[in-house]
């Protein structure tokens, strides 16, 4: 039992995990602890190394709601000093703590979806032109900062009660026409989400929704932790204008994209959602099965 408590620390930070800087070899886990080849193992303060794919959710912010339809992956591991007696997240060990992978916004910046009235392949020919035009969008959720500024509690998301994961981030938008550095939020200004396992509790006109800790389950040894079919939410984060778009443009083009995306876009109108497998295991079990 004294071990799957330990492991079960790591669990709630395997949903959101920040770029590390930390540039060591990766390692070459096997059997069920495959997954965990880029543990920070390397750190000595590394206890449990955690591994997620989130591979549904959404973010709706302002006028546009972006599925998370291509799966992410969050890597690392949770640290602890026995001199302070605090716990940190440790990024991962080639720095890939968090896959910044491209979802496609829907309709692009303008909105423009085929009518649902539409046979399903007219639909789907219409929605793809839309979609890989100039006017199709994707949206990169990235983290803003460093790992230290991510607040994990267990207890929260197992009780399903309060924050569970505090999650500073930035929006990548992009296409040929923004260029590369429109971002909504940034490492300064950081949409920052709080995000619960519990009931949310948001201003108007949002209402509360309600996540969910998942199912807890464990290898024989105590050594691997899961949780499955878990869902964090929050209703209740603002989010500032876009900046950065369109290059040199960009006087011009940040107050277009934030009248057609709706931003500012004030706390009470945005939605998160992340729902994924997460996973701990002992770092003493993992560098063993290397």
């Amino acid at each position: 039992m004294r071990k799957l408590l330990v492991l079960a620390t790591a669990v709630a930070a395997m949903m959101v995990a920040p770029a590390s800087q930390a540039l060591a070899g990766s390692h070459s886990p096997t059997g069920e602890f495959e997954q965990f080849a880029e543990c920070p193992l390397s750190n000595p303060t590394v206890l449990v190394c955690v591994f997620s794919e989130s591979a549904g959710g959404s973010f709706q912010i302002g006028a546009k709601t972006v599925p998370l339809e291509d799966p992410v992956t969050l890597q690392g591991g949770l640290g602890f000093d026995f001199e302070t007696f605090e716990e940190s997240f440790v990024g991962a060990e080639n720095g890939e703590t968090l896959t910044k992978v491209p979802q496609t916004v829907p309709g692009g910046l303008l909105g423009i979806e085929a009518p649902g009235w539409w046979p399903s392949w007219l639909q789907n020919w219409f929605n793809n032109k839309i979609n890989e035009g100039l006017t199709g969008v994707t949206a990169t959720v990235e983290l803003a900062g460093p790992a230290s500024n991510i607040e994990v509690s267990l207890g929260n998301i197992l009780i399903e009660l309060g924050t569970a994961i505090s999650l500073p981030v930035k929006i990548k938008l992009d296409n040929a026409i923004l260029g590369s550095s429109c971002y909504i939020g940034s490492d300064s200004n950081p949409v920052t989400i709080d995000f619960t396992s519990g009931e949310t509790s948001p201003p108007p006109p949002n209402e509360p929704i309600h996540g969910s800790a998942g199912t807890f389950e464990a290898n024989e040894a105590g050594t691997l932790v899961t949780l499955s079919g878990g869902e964090l939410v929050n209703n209740s984060f603002a989010a500032p204008g876009a900046d950065g778009c369109g290059g040199i443009f960009s006087f011009f083009v940040d107050p277009l994209v934030n009248s057609l995306v709706g931003l500012p876009s004030p706390a009470g109108t945005n939605t998160a959602v992340l729902e994924g497998k997460l996973q701990s295991a002992e770092a003493a079990a993992v560098k063993a099965s290397e």
